[in-house]
């Protein structure tokens, strides 16, 4: 009886503790800050994209629809991790129960997924809109992209949720104490008291093989798109050409240089402070939800035109 109540519990942990930054807990308070204001941006950024995009019929084209998708994605992923993190900044260490650990980890990852995903399926619009233009409304129906979101949702779902099972076949029978601000996979996985490398393996792998297909099919077609760019018979048109997609390359930028740096820092930078470390993935989570909204909305002429009419001159009426 005792044997089966143990066994219970090593499979089954009943929570784990969230420490937050290790090395950096008397700056927590000052830290969580800043991180509240990214979040305040990003939830108002964001929040107002989605809003303008369904209410503005003139948004409704498929460039814009994938835009509002990024925007719904990076709601999901920055309130997936970021109001715990206050919780652990202001109030110290936070207990998550298993199945919560494991619903915030598959979000976590989920949304990462989608959003790579999605930027490739942008940059397919981009380059059926420049190199097809005439060809763009019958190429990209309104069945198409439900296609193309019904890929992006199915993908990013199949290859995280296995991660869960990965995860509920271990024991866990050592410290329950995450030395970090939310539940990644590995993470999780490091605390267990058994064979961890189906997890090293395929929570190595399979992110990143999909992230560098997704990063050579976005390279591919923006080298189609230069070489229609430069193509063309005059500087106004290039010009034109180059300005929509500049806002684009901007959010590409964005998500996947700390993506790489933090892979590359994991796999060699062995003398890196973990807590560096776990800033990154946690400014990682936070900035790029924030300035996505931003960057279209500067960058961005139908948008920036529409914001500046509903938000400021319908003030002034």
């Amino acid at each position: 009886m005792m044997a089966t109540f143990n066994l219970t519990s090593f499979m089954n942990p009943g929570s784990f503790i969230l420490l937050g930054i290790p090395g950096l807990e008397h700056f927590h308070i000052w830290i969580g800050i800043p991180f509240f204001i990214i979040y305040l941006v990003a939830l108002a950024g964001n929040s107002a994209l989605l809003y303008l995009i369904s209410m503005e019929h003139s948004l409704h084209e498929p460039m814009f629809f994938f835009l509002s998708m990024l925007a719904a994605t990076d709601l999901i992923l920055c309130n997936t991790c970021v109001p715990k993190t206050f919780s652990i900044f202001w109030l110290g260490p936070q207990e998550i129960t298993f199945p919560g650990c494991l619903t915030q980890m598959f979000f976590l990852h989920c949304s990462f997924a989608m959003d790579s995903a999605t930027l490739l399926a942008m940059a397919f619009d981009r380059y059926i809109a420049i190199c097809f233009p005439l060809r763009y409304n019958t190429i990209l129906t309104r069945q198409v992209i439900t296609k193309i979101v019904m890929g992006i949702v199915s993908r990013s779902f199949c290859i995280i949720f296995p991660c869960v099972f990965l995860l509920k076949r271990l024991p866990f029978c050592q410290t329950l104490i995450i030395p970090h601000t939310y539940c990644e996979h590995i993470g999780i996985a490091q605390l267990a008291c058994a064979d961890i490398s189906i997890n090293i393996w395929y929570g190595f792998a399979v992110p990143v093989m999909t992230v560098t297909s997704d990063l050579i099919l976005i390279g591919i077609s923006y080298t189609l798109i230069l070489r229609a760019v430069f193509n063309l018979p005059s500087q106004d048109a290039r010009q034109k050409a180059l300005n929509t997609c500049g806002s684009h390359v901007c959010v590409i930028l964005i998500f996947y240089i700390p993506a790489i740096f933090s892979v590359l820092t994991h796999r060699f930078g062995h003398k890196i402070p973990h807590s560096f470390h776990i800033l990154i993935a946690n400014l990682y989570v936070a900035i790029p939800p924030a300035l996505n909204p931003i960057i279209y909305g500067v960058k961005t002429k139908q948008i920036r035109e529409k914001i500046i009419l509903l938000f400021f001159l319908k003030g002034t009426q």
